[in-house]
């Protein structure tokens, strides 16, 4: 069992950055890909970004490649999303998720609770 908690949401004007973290409760979150998703409002959860076990691959929608990184610390495991030139169309609550299976294969296992960002224009 993995618990997941999300930390670093907030309100932000447009152009703005925020650095979301999660915190994991697993001490072998290393052996997880990690992954970030949102969900704003009357939307569905889409994917933003993932990072693979040892954090040297990484992917992202099309929607925020070259605004957001994604990294992770599994020394400390917690994994990092560097949101950079946000926008207003960014709103979401922004989940942590972990899965055992390989980048870009498998559904995700299991989830945080959530982060709201909000950027204003």
């Amino acid at each position: 069992q993995v618990h997941l908690v999300e930390s670093g949401g907030g309100l932000v004007q447009a152009g703005g950055s925020l650095r979301l973290s999660c915190a994991a409760s697993a001490r072998t979150l290393s052996t997880y890909t990690m992954g970030w998703f949102r969900q704003a409002p009357e939307k569905e959860r889409e994917f933003v970004a993932a990072v693979s076990t040892s954090g040297r691959s990484t992917t992202y929608s099309h929607s925020v490649r070259g605004r957001f990184t994604i990294s992770r610390d599994n020394g400390k495991n917690t994994v990092f999303l560097q949101m950079n030139n946000l926008e207003p169309e960014d709103t979401a609550v922004y989940y942590c998720a972990a899965k055992s299976s390989a980048l870009g294969v498998g559904q995700y296992d299991y989830w945080g609770q959530g982060t709201q960002v909000t950027v204003s224009s």
